[in-house]
């Protein structure tokens, strides 16, 4: 469903919600008859751009597809780095390896952007906080 052209930044999930109904040939009636209301407040969903997490639940087990994991690689992508808390003075800071944790949606969106020169490889670094030896790992592998 996510192209490569994806904006991870600004999500509009009322549209998202609309390219999978028409991806899934779902019809309006069944929409409808899963929500329990009427199309005027269905449309009005397309047109939302965020959805209350009940409402979000129905639409992703209607249209079998979690809409929740994009808003987790907008957090993976733009959440300022986490903290490093030290007990004592002589404490040494932990690091956890995070291994996986991005999405071929992800990869396919920074590619682009260092592909496209929007980007470069210390930007991405910085803005995005993955490191570069992960990045060259992507070049490598993924590069079109």
């Amino acid at each position: 469903m996510i192209g490569k052209k994806f904006n991870f930044k600004h999500i509009h999930l009322g549209t998202l919600i609309q390219q999978k109904v028409k991806e899934n040939g779902l019809a309006i009636s069944e929409i409808i008859h899963c929500f329990g209301c009427e199309e005027k407040e269905i449309d009005k969903m397309y047109t939302s751009e965020t959805l209350a997490t009940e409402l979000l639940l129905i639409w992703s087990k209607l249209l079998d597809y979690d809409f929740f994991r994009i808003y987790s690689e907008h957090l993976i992508l733009y959440a300022p780095p986490a903290k490093v808390v030290q007990e004592g003075e002589g404490a040494k800071a932990h690091t956890y390896t995070r291994k996986n944790i991005y999405t071929r949606g992800m990869i396919d969106f920074i590619l682009d952007q260092l592909d496209s020169g929007e980007k470069t490889i210390l930007q991405i670094k910085e803005e995005y906080g993955i490191p570069r030896s992960t990045l060259h790992t992507w070049i490598d592998k993924y590069k079109i």
